[in-house]
C-alpha cells in the first residue's frame, strides 16, 4: 500500500497484522526521509507508529475521538487521515501544521501544542457524548512526562471519580522533550519491571470461582482475596486507587500485544489505562540512543549520520547567553539558585546543572508549581532565577499574581523564546507576556537589544531588590560575543538614545531595534532625520524621555513584535493620558489581534508588517514633508 493512496484510516482496516508490520517500515522510512529536509519531532513519532496504526484500526475515527497530548506525536495519525502529501511543506509557511489541527481535518478533534491537556479535553468529550446518548469511545493518548502536569493529575482525580467511560493511553517512554523527573516517573519505573496485573487479576478471578465454596466462606471472600493481590503485583496500585482499570505494561511496538489490549480494554467499562511502553525514535539509530532530548525535534539533518544542517546564525543562542550568565553570577554568589519547569535543555541550562547540581530544580512539566516555588525561595532570602517559556508562563499566570507580584518577591523571571518563535506556530509564539505581565502591580519589564546587554539584565534581575523582575528575550542566535564578567546594573526605567534624528522618534526594544535601525537609516537618503530610541524598559517606561519628545512635538511610532492589545505601545498611550500630555502624531506597529500560524519567523514579521520596508512606509506617512519642515 503506497502511503499517499490512504486517504482514510478506514483503508488500514483489514490489513493483516504482517502487512501492518510492512507499512510502520514504510511510514518509519518516510519520516526519517521527509523530516530530514523539513526538520519536526522525528524521535516522538517513530515511537508511535506501531500504536498509531493498532489504534486506527481497532477504532472507527472522527466518531471515535483520539486526543492527542502536546500533539508533536501526531504525524503518523496525520499520515493515516490523508495528509501523508502535504508532508513537504510541514512546519513551513502556509503548509501542514507540526501540531493536531481542527482545519486540517475532521481527525484532529482536539487541538494541542501545551501539555497535559489531554485528559481534561477528553472528560469534556465523554460528558457531552453521554448527555447526548451517543455511543462513541474517547481516547487520549498521553506521554508520561505529560501525565505529571498538574492539569493531567487532576482530570484523572476527576475521571477517576465520575467512572466515565474512557480508554487513555498512557505512551511511556520514560521522555518528555528530556528525561523525566519526579516521584510519579518513579512509579512509572516500577510499573515498567511490574508484571503485567490485569491478565492477572482475571486469571485468578477465574480460578477463585473454579473452587466448590466449603460453606460459602471462600465465595464471600474471594473478591476481597482477588482486590487485595492488586497490592502484591502492582507497586503503589497508583491508578486503580484513583478509580481507573490498569492494563499493563504492554509492548507498544508489538501489534498482537497492542491489539489485545485494545480489545480487553473494549469490554470493561469506567475508565481504562493502558501502560504502552514505547521507544522514542524507534528505527533511526541517533535519535533512538538519544537520552538528553536532541532528537525530540529537529532541524533538517544529514540521515546517514544523523550530522544537523542547520546553518550557524553567527554568534550564541539567547538562552546559552542567559545560561552562561546565571552561571557566572551563581559563582560568585551562592544564593543564586535556578528554576525550570522541565526545560533544562530547551533553555540550555545543563552547564549550570552540572557546575551546580544542588541549586538547579527541574520541577517536570508544572508552571504553576515552578513559579510559586520561586516565589517561596524569594522568602528566605534566595535569589530565584526562574527559566520559562513566554508560551507556557502563561500556564502559571495566577501564581505570579497571587503568589509573586502580590506578595512582592525578588523573583527573578527570564522570559525565554519572547516574541515569534516560527515552525511550532501558534501555540508557541511568545506575544502575549507583556500584556498580561505589564498590568501586575509590582512587575518590572525588560528586553536587551544585545547579548551584553541581555547580561547585564540578568545580572540587574538577580540583584534587584524591589520585586519581582522579568527579562525577556526571543529564540534564536544574538550577534555579539558576550562579555566575560564585569557586568553592570542597568538602571531600572532607563532608555538610550541609539540614534539622533528630528523629525520623528522611534520607539522600540529587543528584536525591532536592527530593523528600525536599518530603516532609519534608508530614510536619512531621502531626507528624513529618524531618532531611534532603545526602549529596553516595557515597565517601567522612561517618564522623563517620553516627556521631553512631548516637549518637542516629535511623532511617534512604536515598533514591538508582541501583541498590540495591552502591548508596549498601549503602554506609552496610557502614560500620555495619566499624565495629561498632550502628546504628539502617534501610530502602533505590532502583531495584530489574531493568533499568528507556523512558518519561518521572516515569513511571519513579513506577514504581520514588522520589516525594514514597513517601519519605512509608516515613517514616511507619518513624517512631515520637507516643505512642513522648512
Amino acid at each position: 500500500m503506497d502511503l499517499k493512496d490512504i486517504k482514510h484510516p478506514s483503508q488500514i482496516k483489514d490489513l493483516s497484522v504482517e502487512e501492518l508490520r510492512s507499512l510502520s517500515e514504510d511510514i518509519r522510512s518516510f519520516l526519517i526521509e521527509n523530516l530530514s529536509k523539513t526538520g519536526g519531532h522525528l524521535g516522538p513519532n517513530l515511537g508511535v507508529i506501531e500504536l498509531t496504526l493498532v489504534l486506527h484500526q481497532a477504532f472507527d475515527s472522527p466518531k471515535d475521538k483520539f486526543l492527542w497530548d502536546v500533539g508533536h506525536q501526531a504525524y503518523v495519525h496525520k499520515m493515516l487521515t490523508g495528509r501523508t502529501s502535504d508532508f513537504d511543506t510541514l512546519r513551513q509557511y502556509q503548509g501542514l501544521c507540526g501540531f493536531p489541527k481542527m482545519n486540517e481535518s475532521e481527525h484532529d478533534v482536539w487541538e494541542t501544542g501545551h501539555s497535559s491537556t489531554s485528559l481534561s479535553a477528553a472528560m469534556g468529550m465523554a460528558i457531552a457524548r453521554d448527555v447526548k446518548q451517543e455511543d462513541n469511545y474517547v481516547v487520549p493518548i498521553i506521554g508520561d512526562g505529560a501525565l505529571t502536569g498538574g492539569m493531567a493529575l487532576e482530570a484523572l482525580n476527576h475521571i477517576g471519580h465520575e467512572k466515565k467511560d474512557m480508554i487513555v493511553i498512557l505512551n511511556d517512554n520514560e521522555m518528555s522533550i528530556a528525561p523525566n523527573v519526579g516521584a510519579l516517573h518513579n512509579v512509572l519505573g516500577r510499573l515498567r519491571s511490574g508484571q503485567r496485573y490485569n491478565w492477572i487479576k482475571d486469571e485468578l478471578e477465574v480460578l477463585l470461582k473454579k473452587i466448590p465454596s466449603v460453606g460459602g466462606k471462600i465465595a464471600n471472600t474471594a473478591e476481597r482475596i482477588k482486590d487485595s493481590m492488586k497490592y502484591l503485583v502492582v507497586p503503589g496500585m497508583f491508578f486503580e486507587e484513583l478509580g481507573f482499570t490498569y492494563y499493563g505494561p504492554v509492548d507498544g511496538h508489538d501489534f498482537d500485544d497492542l491489539f489485545k489490549s485494545i480489545d480487553y480494554a473494549k469490554k470493561t467499562e469506567g475508565p481504562i489505562l493502558i501502560h504502552v511502553l514505547t521507544t522514542k525514535g524507534k528505527g533511526y539509530q541517533p535519535a533512538e540512543s538519544d537520552k538528553v532530548g536532541t532528537w525530540h525535534g529537529v532541524g533538517p539533518y544529514k540521515i546517514e549520520s544523523g550530522e544537523s544542517l542547520k546553518k550557524s546564525s553567527g554568534g550564541p543562542g539567547w538562552s546559552k547567553v542567559v545560561s552562561d550568565t546565571l552561571m557566572q553570577v551563581a559563582e560568585q554568589d551562592e544564593k543564586v539558585v535556578a528554576v525550570t519547569p522541565a526545560m533544562t535543555v530547551g533553555s540550555k541550562l545543563e552547564d549550570f546543572k552540572a557546575k551546580f547540581p544542588n541549586r538547579l530544580f527541574d520541577v517536570g512539566i508544572a508552571e504553576q508549581h515552578a513559579t510559586t516555588v520561586a516565589g517561596g525561595l524569594a522568602t528566605q532570602g534566595m535569589k530565584p532565577f526562574l527559566s520559562i517559556y513566554s508560551t507556557f508562563l502563561q500556564r502559571g499566570f495566577d501564581q505570579v499574581v497571587h503568589d509573586v507580584c502580590r506578595q512582592n518577591l525578588n523573583v527573578a523571571f527570564g522570559i525565554d523564546r519572547a516574541g515569534l518563535v516560527g515552525a511550532d506556530g501558534e501555540t508557541h509564539q511568545g506575544v502575549f507576556d507583556i500584556s498580561f505581565l505589564r498590568h501586575l502591580p509590582n512587575m518590572t519589564i525588560m528586553m536587551p537589544k544585545d547579548a551584553h546587554e541581555c547580561q547585564d539584565m540578568v545580572y540587574t534581575s538577580l540583584n534587584y531588590e524591589e520585586g519581582p523582575i522579568a527579562v525577556r528575550y526571543p529564540r534564536g542566535n544574538a550577534n555579539e560575543t558576550p562579555k566575560p564578567g564585569q557586568f553592570e546594573m542597568v538602571p531600572i526605567g532607563t532608555w538610550e538614545v541609539l540614534k539622533e534624528g528630528n523629525d520623528l522618534v522611534i520607539l522600540t526594544f529587543g528584536t525591532m531595534i536592527d530593523k528600525a535601525m536599518e530603516a532609519a537609516s534608508q530614510l536619512e537618503k531621502e531626507d528624513l532625520s529618524i531618532r531611534v530610541v532603545n526602549a529596553r524598559f516595557i515597565k517601567p517606561l522612561d517618564y522623563d524621555m517620553l516627556r521631553s519628545i512631548v516637549n518637542e512635538q516629535l511623532p511617534i511610532l512604536t515598533v514591538e513584535e508582541h501583541a498590540l492589545q495591552g502591548g508596549f505601545g498601549s503602554a506609552v498611550l496610557e502614560f500620555f493620558e495619566e499624565d495629561k500630555l498632550v502628546h504628539p502624531y502617534m501610530r502602533r506597529m505590532g502583531i495584530p489581534d489574531r493568533f499568528i500560524e507556523h512558518g519561518s519567523v521572516d515569513d511571519l514579521l513579513q506577514e504581520v508588517g514588522l520589516t525594514v520596508d514597513h517601519i519605512k512606509n509608516e515613517v514616511k506617512e507619518m513624517a512631515p514633508t520637507k516643505e512642513k519642515r522648512a
